[in-house]
């Protein structure tokens, strides 16, 4: 049996958690805020589809903690700064990740999670504890790293500080503490298989955690388009809509993005750039003015503004995975990414979309501009790069990594 640690259930989680109970390895989830699809019996099922975090799972497998993050989303909407600070504030997101493993660890030794526990799996920032309370039981550690290791992380962002130092505050990691960064060195050392997303990430580990550690790549899956959100026509006519989805930073290449554009004409090419800020508005405009801004919003209406632009752009530094990259192509839209978004196998060259290289505006701004020359063929490369999207599923993704815990947990009783 297989405990699991995460404070908010993204969809890779998601997945993940299916595959356990679908193959009756979950003891239990451990989270902040939880709830099973089954616990509110008096609603209808569209009403209970509109409670945020819940799960397919029986109420008794999922373990909740929600006060630390019940105060971090209270401060935010009060605009309490103080209480969310990065890593000082009571209720900052490393707290909320601290406080849950200190929790989990905590149970598991006191043997709260039953006997039958055979391994703990958990996330960057999110596995210290839990990971060596597991090794003093000897169970196993299966670490699930979204984004490149941390001292990759730290050296691009740290020269795209000094490429753009306006856009430093827009970093978030260059801010880490080196006592956050001692505890991702830590968890990775206690790890004994690792789950990558992409090859960019398996690729930014340590050439001892390749050598000693069992390391797997595990694409994400795509989301499944629903018949009504199929883009009704193609569209050839008006400026070619090029879509970024994403936090507005320059980890994910916006600064970038943002000097592509002043490269093309502007009555051939529409931005839209859909996100949330982590500086004012005014702000991003004064570096590109000529951007329709979307805020964030339902995954179902993010789709939809998918469906209604022509082509995506993700020129990231620094990612995993993306995620929004698969949703787009699920829509049909082309791809103009980075081998550094976890887009390397995404792409085929002139056929689902363009892979370019890191820091070089004048890549994107070549291949938006061919795109926008080409509107014939886009349609074609949509049709492609849906198939390609089409192709990775979630329940894959999930079987990839439950086949691989089994062989882990297999070896253990083999060495007994």
């Amino acid at each position: 049996m297989v405990l699991l640690t995460h404070p908010f259930g993204n969809a890779n989680v998601r997945a993940v958690l299916a595959a356990l109970d679908g193959a009756s390895l979950l003891a239990r989830f451990v989270t902040t805020f939880g709830w099973s699809q089954n616990s509110y019996p008096i609603l209808t099922a569209k009403m209970r589809g509109r409670l945020r975090r819940n799960y397919a799972l029986p109420a008794d497998k999922i373990d909740i903690h929600a006060f630390r993050e019940s105060v971090r989303l209270l401060a935010g909407f009060l605009r309490a700064r103080g209480l969310t600070a990065h890593e000082s504030g009571w209720a900052s997101t490393d707290r909320v990740w601290q406080s849950l493993d200190r929790e989990a660890a905590r149970r598991l030794r006191h043997g709260e999670y039953g006997s039958d526990v055979r391994a703990v799996y958990a996330y960057e920032d999110c596995a210290e504890r839990l990971f060596a309370t597991a090794h003093d039981l000897g169970l196993k550690r299966v670490y699930d790293l979204p984004i490149a290791y941390w001292e990759t992380t730290q050296r691009l962002l740290r020269e795209e500080a000094q490429r753009y130092p306006d856009w430093e505050p827009t970093l978030g990691a260059t801010r880490d503490s080196e006592g956050k960064l001692s505890r991702k060195t830590r968890e990775l050392a206690l790890a004994e298989l690792v789950i990558c997303p992409s090859r960019f990430v398996l690729e930014s580990l340590p050439a001892e955690a390749h050598a000693k550690k069992h390391c797997l790549v595990a694409p994400f899956g795509s989301p499944v388009a629903k018949s009504n959100e199929e883009r009704s026509t193609t569209r050839s006519a008006g400026p070619l809509r090029v879509l970024f989805v994403g936090s507005l930073t320059q980890r994910k290449g916006l600064a970038d993005l943002f000097a592509a554009m002043k490269m093309i004409d502007s009555a051939a090419v529409e931005l839209v750039v859909m996100g949330s800020t982590l500086r004012s508005l005014s702000w991003y405009r004064d570096q590109f003015p000529d951007f329709t801004y979307e805020p964030p919003r339902p995954h179902r209406e993010v789709l939809r503004l998918m469906h209604s632009c022509d082509i995506f752009v993700l020129p990231s530094i620094v990612e995993g995975r993306a995620l929004a990259q698969q949703e787009a192509m699920a829509c049909g839209l082309p791809l103009i990414a980075t081998r550094n978004a976890g887009a390397d196998d995404l792409i085929g060259e002139g056929v689902t979309g363009f892979l370019v290289p890191i820091r070089s505006p004048e890549a994107i701004a070549e291949k938006i501009n061919w795109c926008a020359a080409n509107r014939s063929l886009i349609s074609g490369m949509g049709i492609a790069a849906k198939q390609r999207a089409g192709e990775l599923s979630w329940r894959a993704y999930g079987e990839t990594i439950v086949s691989a815990i089994r062989e882990l947990i297999d070896e253990q009783h083999r060495q007994f």
